[in-house]
């Protein structure tokens, strides 16, 4: 439908039925108007699967949902760094959605991972916001383009559960953007999600529902979102304040009672029609999107699904330690342990819990392969964590007789999910040592996870390999067979670092906060950009993954060595497999500014592409490089500035495995004007050659009270311990400064100096 038969739509509306339109007509649907024959829509649940209801309601995945596909979650599939993966997920779920008459799944979430411990951190994708756009990005296109909406959550810092509807998160506006919310504005400007699910938790005091700043001023004026921005169930404090900050849609409905406040509000001057008039527009746009491209012939075939799952699955699970022990021979007996082998745990907990048409274990898995060399012990209870010495001593003699042992292991349900934080980083202590007893009697143990975020490896030292298969979805065991086995080469990379213990973890003192106040006192410096600062070991670093082949890196060429920051720059690498058998890698590129005035990590992740090589096969890596890569946010002129200088372009593997790099100068194109005081240094002022000038012509005849130049410090230069000493007494002196060491010099004549310098920046 066109905007303008929406907008004559509208116009016939009565102020009611507009009201109405701006709340949910139940749990699930958006409100109908039989009279004008604006038909209702369905939104649902969740990220990495469909979680439609029809009677029983409900947000936290209580009760039953359809029967669906669960698909691996978001700690596994930005594991992947494969965007055409994540597109062909995202046309299986639109597929999905249209089979079922949903307009709109709610999701992807690009919450950045602050802390290990959140407790939706399965459903996040990456510290890093390049990471969590990119992916993102790419599952939207991939559902969009079977006309069927997504909405992208939680706008905005949803990063914690603890008090996460009252919680006021302290950040600085150059973390908020180069952290917090670069997650959200790649997706948004690129993949244009038809919604955007705003979050409960107050930012800088401000409810993000009723946030202008954020809700319009960033996210439609700066971004140029055109949707609908919908609450979160229940996340809505001031009905006709968040409509007026640019909140559309209220979900679930208030039956009535928020309606009469928009009403009401109309009727007595204390919001303009409008306001109510533009956000019914926004929401009847999606839903004639949708509703006009219905494909009434899809069909959700589970079965067809599940093996989508399994093929995404397969390049979600990270080999972080291989020591000769990976692939094993299906000809060999192998000891499987742990009770995630029969039945694993594969997603969350929550809003985004599936009901499953089915789950395929590793067990159920090697079976279908006609595996007959495979033995079993359960090894642990996850019902809670103690330690049954009847399973543990089976599962023992099971690993001494056998080649080797894989242990499935893990988090179990009741460690993390939707609606609190974990309060550690620990597995349970009866899995751990399960590990430790079955490694001391079996050479060749390998470990299996099924989690959602880091946790602890007391034992990583004493196995052999390590597979984090995360939360693999419900194919997830087929997918752990195969890699097992050797039939599917490993390929991902984590898109989060590991640290040896959880208070190595840059928001560890200031935590979940005090109360509803939580400070993000480590700023812009989440994840590796914290470790890498630091020069801190870490468990597993990100970007890290191993392969059962090798690969090199090779010709790093820039297609220029000065740029403007105006220009874009062409960056190319070859990648050979040196291996005996096919491979994916995720080539990495990180840029570093060699040196910057302002506090900036050591690196920073500014594109990635996955590539698959045959055994000796080689090809090249195109990236182009424009101002943001090599810019930062600057709280002065409240956008982004790259200062003029060199820049590191580093291609590895890892963050912490660079193998090429190569250097560029930029030039910026942008004067930040520098403003004088009389406490301006100088040090600062000899930064910019023309102000020193004036500077040396007016105080050089009594710097200090006895006629030397100003950069030979007079006296109390001859007086310095050192030139060093010397040098630092100039470079931190005040422009005031000479005014103390009298000759002549008052602060009038430097308050004068100082408006000269002042007027030089205009």
């Amino acid at each position: 439908m066109t905007k303008e038969k929406i907008k004559d739509l509208i116009a016939k509306m009565t102020l009611e039925e507009k009201a109405a339109m701006c709340s949910g007509a139940d749990f699930w649907h958006t409100e109908s108007c039989e009279r004008l024959g604006i038909p209702a829509s369905m939104v649902s649940d969740g990220p990495h699967g469909l979680r439609k209801q029809d009677d029983k309601a409900d947000h936290l995945g209580v009760n039953e949902s359809i029967k669906a596909v669960c698909f691996p979650a978001g700690c596994g599939t930005a594991a992947s760094f494969n965007r055409d993966l994540l597109y062909h997920m995202g046309e299986t779920l639109g597929n999905e959605c249209q089979a079922e008459g949903v307009s709109v799944i709610l999701g992807p979430a690009v919450n950045i991972k602050r802390s290990p411990l959140c407790g939706r951190n399965f459903e996040y994708y990456s510290e890093d916001p390049l990471v969590a756009s990119e992916i993102a990005g790419s599952l939207i296109r991939g559902v969009q383009s079977k006309h069927v909406g997504t909405s992208l959550k939680h706008f905005l810092a949803n990063n914690q559960e603890t008090r996460r509807m009252s919680v006021d998160e302290i950040i600085d506006e150059r973390t908020l953007n180069e952290i917090y919310l670069a997650a959200f504005e790649g997706a948004v400007k690129k993949a244009k999600p038809w919604t955007v699910m705003c979050s409960y938790n107050r930012i800088n005091g401000t409810y993000t529902a009723a946030h202008h700043k954020y809700l319009t001023e960033t996210l439609r004026d700066k971004w140029g979102f055109d949707g609908y921005v919908m609450s979160d169930w229940g996340a809505v404090n001031d009905r006709v304040e968040d409509l007026k900050a640019g909140l559309d849609l209220e979900m679930p409905s208030s039956m009535g009672v928020n309606d009469q406040l928009i009403v009401e509000a109309v009727q007595n001057g204390t919001l303009e029609e409008q306001v109510l008039d533009t956000a019914v527009e926004r929401i009847l746009n999606i839903v004639y999107r949708y509703n006009e491209n219905r494909d009434t012939e899809a069909v959700f075939d589970l079965d067809h699904d599940h093996e989508v799952a399994k093929k995404v699955a397969e390049e979600t699970i990270v080999l972080l330690k291989n020591e000769n022990v990976l692939p094993l021979t299906e000809g060999e007996e192998i000891a499987f342990i742990g009770k995630y082998a029969k039945k694993p745990r594969y997603q969350g907990g929550g809003s985004s819990h599936i009901n499953s048409h089915k789950i395929t274990g590793a067990l159920d898995a090697a079976e279908a392969a006609g595996n007959t060399h495979i033995v079993y012990a359960q090894g642990f209870d996850d019902k809670e964590d103690k330690t049954d010495e009847v399973l543990l001593a089976e599962a023992v003699e099971t690993a001494k007789k056998a080649k080797a042992a894989v242990i499935f292991a893990g988090l179990p349900d009741a460690f993390e999910s939707e609606g609190f934080d974990r309060k550690h980083m620990r597995m349970p202590n009866c899995q751990n040592e399960l590990i430790e007893r079955v490694a001391a009697v079996q050479p060749n143990t390998i470990v299996v996870l099924h989690n959602g975020a880091p946790v602890e490896m007391p034992w990583a030292d004493r196995v052999k390999g390590i597979l984090e298969a995360y939360l693999g979805g419900q194919a997830v065991g087929g997918a752990e067979y195969d890699i097992l086995f050797g039939k599917v080469n490993p390929s991902a990379k984590l898109p989060e670092t590991f640290p040896k213990q959880l208070e190595d973890n840059p928001s560890y003192l200031a935590g979940f906060g005090e109360g509803d106040h939580v400070e993000y006192r480590e700023g812009i410096f989440v994840g590796y950009r914290y470790y890498d600062k630091k020069k801190m070991d870490v468990l597993f670093p990100f970007g890290y993954g191993l392969s059962y082949t090798t690969f090199a890196y090779s010709n790093l060429r820039l297609d220029k060595k000065t740029m403007k920051d105006t220009e874009e720059l062409t960056v190319s690498v070859d990648v050979t497999n040196t291996g005996d058998r096919a491979g994916k890698e995720v080539v990495q590129l990180y840029v570093a500014d060699k040196e910057s005035t302002v506090i900036r990590p050591v690196k920073e992740l500014r594109d990635f592409v996955k590539i698959e090589l045959a055994p000796g096969e080689t090809k090249t890596v195109t990236f182009t490089l424009g101002k943001r890569a090599f810019a930062y946010y600057d709280v002065q002129i409240h956008d982004w500035q790259v200062e003029t200088g060199e820049f590191e372009i580093l291609i590895g593997a890892s963050s912490r495995d660079i193998a090429l790099r190569d250097t560029v100068t930029v030039e910026s194109t942008v004067k930040i004007p520098f403003h004088y005081t009389t406490d301006t240094t100088m040090g600062d002022i000899m930064s910019r050659p023309e102000a020193w000038k004036l500077v040396q012509s007016v105080l050089s005849k009594g710097m200090f009270g006895q006629g030397s130049e100003v950069n030979e410090g007079g006296d109390a230069a001859k007086e310095a311990i050192s030139d060093e000493m010397n040098a630092a007494m100039l470079q931190y002196m005040p422009l005031r400064g000479p005014v103390s060491f009298g000759g002549g010099v008052s602060m009038a004549d430097v308050q004068k100096l100082v408006d000269r310098l002042n007027a030089m920046e205009k």
